[in-house]
């Protein structure tokens, strides 16, 4: 596999990051698309846009190094990626606004029933979510 791949990220979605023009696709997880939205307590949120704006703020400015894994169907470097020593990946799916995408990974299978016990982001009281998975095969 490639070598890291290190610098300042732009984000272009809540599990997609660009870094020196390289589209990069975070490891073993899926976030809601950046169309979709949600349900909290029968409103639309916008939590594709939420996970967007949470892993920005996570990356805070800062340089972000990426350890690739595999190339996707799409010929992107699917990665786990981090900010300082923040497991972006990790970060997403502890704080409830990405789900473990089992299908190529239990890597987060831990964070994603810590942030499911203690109802964080998409796991909140109230929230309807369609898996990104679910929610890309109907809007195709």
């Amino acid at each position: 596999m490639q070598p890291d791949i290190v610098g300042q990220a732009s984000v272009v979605d809540g599990d997609s990051l660009e870094i020196h023009g390289e589209r990069i696709r975070l490891f073993g997880i899926d976030a809601p698309e950046a169309r979709q939205t949600c349900t909290r307590e029968g409103r639309p949120w916008p939590c594709g846009q939420t996970a967007a704006q949470r892993l920005d703020a996570l990356i805070g400015g800062r340089p972000v190094r990426c350890e690739p894994h595999n190339i996707d169907r799409y010929g992107r470097v699917v990665a786990i990626c981090y900010g300082g020593e923040v497991d972006l990946n990790a970060a997403l799916v502890a704080e409830g606004l990405a789900l473990a995408y089992r299908e190529f990974s239990r890597r987060y299978l831990a964070d994603e029933e810590a942030a499911r016990s203690a109802g964080r982001g998409v796991w909140a009281d109230g929230v309807q979510l369609d898996p990104p998975w679910e929610w890309r095969r109907r809007e195709r």
